[in-house]
């Protein structure tokens, strides 16, 4: 197959240099809920077009990419006394996958263990291309199903508003549970 940002041969859907080149993850933050960081590791229009597969047959491909990019050695490195359950923000499957849970799997290590549809959207509402006042309007109306672990990594694709995490960080807390910080591949606040 030919890489789908270069175009040269390769067994992959984006060759390991383009990988390097083009997909090294940076590291932002920004605060939810007041005090709660929220970390990404790519500016939304640095990968939108990889973003914008989500829902489709190479969607799974592209997420699996960027997941071992940044979720994965985020995981290799951190540090953390305990157990800490991550979380996958509304893992609805489409197209035989969810792209949260592929990014949540690749946090699993000795620390953290990937929790698979334990916090769910009671809704099917897409906010996609959607302003803040509608997502206001429509609440996700989230259902959490039990876990073990008190400490929480909640992780999500995309950050636009922040609303989605401050939603599930909220039920979150309701049930006794910390949120230690989020994760999401990117931010749409970052140009």
């Amino acid at each position: 197959m030919r890489c789908l940002l270069c175009e040269r041969w390769s067994l992959s859907h984006i060759c390991k240099n383009c990988q390097e080149e083009h997909l090294a993850p940076s590291f932002y933050t920004r605060k939810i809920m007041g005090n709660i960081p929220v970390h990404s590791f790519y500016k939304y229009n640095e990968i939108e077009n990889l973003l914008h597969t989500k829902h489709t047959d190479l969607g799974y491909y592209i997420y699996m990419i960027l997941a071992r990019n940044s979720m994965k050695k985020f995981a290799d490195s951190f540090e953390y006394e305990g157990r800490v359950a991550a979380l996958a923000i509304d893992d609805h499957s489409r197209n035989g996958y969810s792209h949260t849970a592929l990014l949540v799997r690749e946090l699993k290590s000795k620390i953290i263990r990937p929790c698979y549809g334990k916090i769910r959207a009671g809704n099917r509402e897409s906010y996609s291309g959607k302003n803040y006042q509608y997502r206001l309007l429509h609440p996700r109306d989230f259902v959490l199903k039990p876990f073990k672990e008190n400490d929480v990594i909640l992780v999500d694709d995309i950050l636009t508003t922040g609303l989605t995490l401050t939603q599930a960080a909220e039920l979150l807390h309701t049930e006794g549970k910390r949120v230690l910080f989020c994760l999401a591949l990117a931010d749409a606040d970052k140009k």
